[in-house]
């Protein structure tokens, strides 16, 4: 899991070609004049998801990692706690591989994400993402899906 500011995005260019390409996307799109709904960045291999919701409680939330992904998730407008934990250490369901989504059962830690700040997740990294700070709230969250092979060297 990487967790920084987005001033900061240029220094993880080096760790994959598509991470860059979604982190070129960071640094030069207007994040705050996006549209919710799906943004190419480069086909289905780098997209864009831009959502508004409310934040929820933590019992209404549910651990998750990605097989095939990488999450970039950027808060766009509001906070929100995400959860982070590694999948190692939680008891898994089975795998849906048509939404790549593997839901887990366990305990984490919490990241606090507002605008600036970036995180990215692995398929080694749990996360809730959506819980609330304090009281529900709304908020503008951009994730980008990374197409992550083994062969390309995750």
């Amino acid at each position: 899991m990487i967790l920084d500011d987005l001033s900061n995005a240029s220094l993880y260019h080096g760790l994959h070609p598509s991470l860059k390409e979604a982190l070129d996307f960071l640094e030069q799109a207007d994040l705050k004049g996006l549209a919710p709904g799906r943004h190419a960045i480069c086909g289905e291999r780098v997209f864009a998801g831009v959502d508004e919701y409310q934040t929820k409680k933590p019992e209404a939330g549910f651990w998750e990692a990605h097989r095939k992904h990488v999450d970039v998730q950027v808060v766009l407008l509001g906070q929100e706690w995400i959860g982070v934990g590694r999948v190692s250490d939680m008891q898994a369901s089975p795998y849906d591989a048509e939404k790549d989504l593997l839901k887990l059962e366990g305990h984490g830690d919490r990241i606090l994400m507002r605008p600036g700040l970036f995180a990215v997740f692995f398929p080694q990294d749990a996360h809730m993402p959506g819980l609330a700070v304090d009281q529900p709230e709304p908020v503008k969250k951009m994730v980008i899906k990374i197409r992550w092979d083994a062969q390309d060297g995750a």
